[in-house]
């Protein structure tokens, strides 16, 4: 009976101990829900869209989910003594909306270096007094017009008889007007005759190496804009930073260029023996069984006569991509070819990797494209979904970095004489895993990039992390470069201590912040800091396995659909069976950033407190002040007298009745000597100042030998 009434005694103190205090609400911040008076950080997000028949309240595609899509036949060459494209192409748009459709929007990317059209020319202000050569040389002064020129726009009847139409241009898109309404659940076709003078920079552009001209052809023809169920039309203008939001489709591509050119594209090559040799395609067979790259053109054989079937005239290479929501291709006489294959053993085909660089890019080009892009199929299938295509394709070119589905553009060199140093070599390990791992976010999860960077950028910029490790693992040899002293690849972005200094930053904006709009610290917004909460949430917050289930299934979810920002957070809690609106609310939405203190540390004996030492000689209470606006969990490292040490971790939930300040108590056998608050830097917390105590030194008394003074 005493035991019974002992434990009933401390149960009723620990109870008492947790209870919220019956005064006025300890919230951090001041705003919130005015009308109920609720200020928690924990409440529900408002800036949610209610769940309906299309987008559903776990995050998932509604009953009566939709989106559109449109499959091109296009046929185009290039001018390679004027530098100009030209194409025809042929649209058949199917309208899977429940709305009938008066008219169509086009996405004329091309005219954001159109003197007519640009409306990102009309926005640059006055020159500078002074303008350094450099500016001069890399920037420019005068403005490129390399805009469509478009010479015929035509619907296809019913009969399969061409008929004019009525089009206007707006800058980067276009209204085409239809002869009558396009009724739900119906399709039609239409035609359009384009050309534009190919420029020397941007996205899609022309670049002199050593053996002659290389061509990145990049948003480069006329593209549908995407009607959905969020927006209607999304026609939010080009203007050079929100990237693209497109719809699936299939594409049949003839390109046409000179003889002597070798050409990577989207989609599979349908005609390989018009454009490679026999011996090129020998070796390409051989390659597939390769993780290692094997060269199907070599240095010593770019712009061989054996290297080419013909030896003059124009060569049309075929190409067939199925449901892409983009197309993109490279050409050039320059360019060495490497390949190899990555099974998943899943008793899938094998995916095809390809790289194609001047010798301008050798010799680090054939040490790192290939690797690369093999790590990061592995390693984002691993962590996303399988890559459902039959090939990835890496290009050097003018372009530093840039994404398309199955080929990628990158930029990084040797210098003149072929050295390179261990910062070019990670430069293009990363850009590689970046640009390739963009294949899966937004070129399969095909979210709105014209809107919100974060949910392709940031997300990829996670999952590169991972991959760069894995390249770090593969690729341990005396022939990679300089490693970080615990074997690691030195990430530039993913841990939290890589993002406090922007969390300092007072010019930040939310991370729900529309991509046109973010004037400062692009990169910090878009890429840095999304990753780093991802991150956070993954290895400190919802624990590994937790997270890659529920991330696993936001993929699987939403692969070859069109997510929005909301579907993204509630799919993540529903997976992950989480309410996590504290933490998107003050990572997301808000620029509130985490600083914990460590405000006090005392001692009590069990014995004065509990009349027993049962459960540990001393108590300890910690007292946690929370003074920044963000919650995070608490994190304490408690080094013993001994030198032992545990590891108190603690929700997020600790701050649920009082988000100013916690005071997490124990009982332990052994002296506590030292605390320390987020001792791993996972919540990066912007003053770490204060997050350490360590015991005071007790002074022992001088015993009296008789002597004295």
């Amino acid at each position: 009976m005493k035991a019974y009434l002992f434990t009933t005694f401390t149960l009723l103190l620990v109870v008492l101990f947790a209870l919220p205090t019956a005064s006025a609400q300890n919230w951090r911040n001041i705003e919130g829900d005015i009308a109920s008076g609720n200020h928690s950080i924990f409440r529900p997000l408002a800036d949610w869209p209610d769940a309906n028949d299309y987008r559903s309240a776990s995050g998932a595609p509604g009953a009566r989910y939709w989106q559109q899509r449109a499959d091109y036949v296009i046929e185009a060459e290039i001018d390679t003594v004027n530098h100009v494209m030209t194409g025809s192409e042929r649209i058949t748009y199917h309208n899977n909306s429940p709305d009938e459709l008066g008219f169509l929007w086009v996405q004329l990317d091309q005219n954001v270096r159109s003197l007519e059209h640009s409306r990102s020319y009309q926005m640059q202000g006055a020159l500078p007094e002074n303008i350094s050569p450099g500016f001069r040389r890399f920037v420019g002064v005068g403005q490129f017009d390399g805009g469509y020129e478009i010479t015929r726009v035509q619907l296809v009847d019913d009969a399969g008889r061409l008929v004019d139409t009525s089009f206007r241009i707006r800058d980067t898109i276009m209204r085409v007007n239809l002869a009558e309404p396009l009724a739900a659940g119906s399709s039609m076709s239409f035609d359009i005759d384009w050309s534009y003078r190919i420029p020397d920079s941007g996205r899609g552009g022309k670049e002199m190496v050593r053996d002659g001209w290389l061509y990145e052809m990049a948003q480069w023809f006329p593209r549908m804009s995407v009607y959905d169920d969020v927006n209607g039309w999304q026609t939010e203008q080009f203007i050079g930073r929100g990237e693209f939001y497109l719809n699936f489709g299939d594409y049949d591509v003839k390109l046409t260029v000179p003889w002597n050119h070798i050409v990577d594209a989207t989609g599979e090559l349908q005609n390989p023996e018009d454009v490679l040799t026999e011996d090129q395609m020998q070796r390409l067979e051989a390659a597939y069984q390769s993780e290692e790259p094997v060269y199907i053109v070599g240095p010593d054989e770019v712009m061989t006569p054996e290297s080419r079937p013909v030896q003059r005239g124009m060569l049309t290479w075929h190409y067939v991509a199925k449901d892409v929501r983009d197309f993109a291709w490279a050409s050039s006489k320059t360019d060495i070819w490497d390949a190899a294959g990555y099974d998943y053993k899943d008793g899938g085909p094998i995916v095809k990797a390809h790289s194609l660089y001047p010798k301008d890019a050798s010799p680090l080009w054939d040490k790192v494209s290939t690797r690369a892009t093999i790590v990061t199929l592995e390693s984002y299938g691993d962590m996303s979904l399988r890559y459902p295509y039959p090939k990835a394709v890496n290009v050097n070119g003018p372009v530093g970095g840039m994404e398309y589905p199955m080929i990628a553009f990158c930029g990084a060199r040797p210098g003149p004489d072929g050295t390179y140093s261990d910062g070019v070599e990670r430069a293009l390990i990363g850009v590689t895993i970046h640009e390739v791992g963009h294949n899966w976010v937004p070129m399969i999860i095909a979210s709105d990039e014209r809107k919100w960077t974060w949910m392709d950028e940031g997300l990829n910029t996670f999952l590169q992390y991972y991959a760069e490790q894995i390249y770090a693992m593969k690729f341990n040899g005396t022939d990679v470069w300089t490693q970080t002293t615990d074997g690691t690849y030195p990430s530039r972005r993913g841990p939290a201590p890589l993002i406090v200094p922007y969390m300092k930053d007072p010019n930040q904006v939310p991370i729900m912040t529309e991509s046109d709009l973010i004037q400062n610290n692009f990169g910090n917004n878009g890429y840095a800091k999304p990753a780093a909460g991802l991150y956070m949430l993954r290895e400190h917050i919802l624990g590994a396995d937790v997270f890659d289930d529920a991330f696993r299934e936001y993929s699987r979810r939403w692969a070859f659909r069109h997510p929005q920002p909301a579907d993204f957070f509630r799919s993540m809690e529903e997976a992950a069976g989480e309410n996590l609106n504290w933490f998107w609310r003050s990572w997301f939405y808000t620029t509130y950033a985490n600083d914990q203190a460590l405000a006090a540390v005392t001692e009590q004996s069990a014995d004065s407190l509990l009349g027993s030492t049962e459960n540990g000689e001393w108590y300890y209470r910690v007292k946690v002040d929370n003074e920044g606006q963000q919650i995070m969990p608490i994190h304490l490292r408690v080094t013993y007298e001994d030198g032992s040490d545990d590891m108190i971790q603690l929700p997020a939930d600790v701050w649920r009745s009082n988000e100013l300040t916690f005071t997490k108590g124990f009982f332990s056998d052994k002296k506590v000597m030292k605390v320390e608050l987020d001792p791993l830097g996972a919540f990066a917390d912007i003053d770490p100042s204060d997050n350490e105590w360590n015991a005071p030194e007790v002074e022992t008394e001088q015993e009296e030998t008789g002597g004295g003074f």
